[in-house]
């Protein structure tokens, strides 16, 4: 499977910080790798946050997420939720 790019993982981080009017964290400050919920990455998320930002990939990307335990792991981090996107783009063919 191939890896997503960086400019993925930067516009993930721009919708997250969009959907949620985040303001005050650096896209920079986001580490692609650390746990978006309970992680110390500069956000403090919580599970409405988590159901937003399915929402918001959903519809940006045109990706449906039905199982909860599936969406558990896409939100986990930057870089879970950029190789999602990637996976599905290649098998929809988006």
């Amino acid at each position: 499977m191939p890896l997503p790019s960086d400019e993925l993982k930067i516009e993930v981080k721009k919708l997250i910080m969009d959907t949620l009017s985040i303001t005050d964290v650096n896209i920079s400050d986001i580490d692609d790798e650390k746990p978006l919920f309970g992680g110390n990455n500069g956000l403090t998320l919580d599970s409405v946050d988590a159901i937003e930002i399915i929402m918001a990939i959903q519809r940006m990307y045109g990706i449906r997420i039905a199982d909860q335990h599936v969406a558990r792991e896409v939100v986990r981090s930057i870089q879970s939720i950029a190789q999602f996107i990637t996976d599905n783009r290649l098998t929809r063919n988006f």
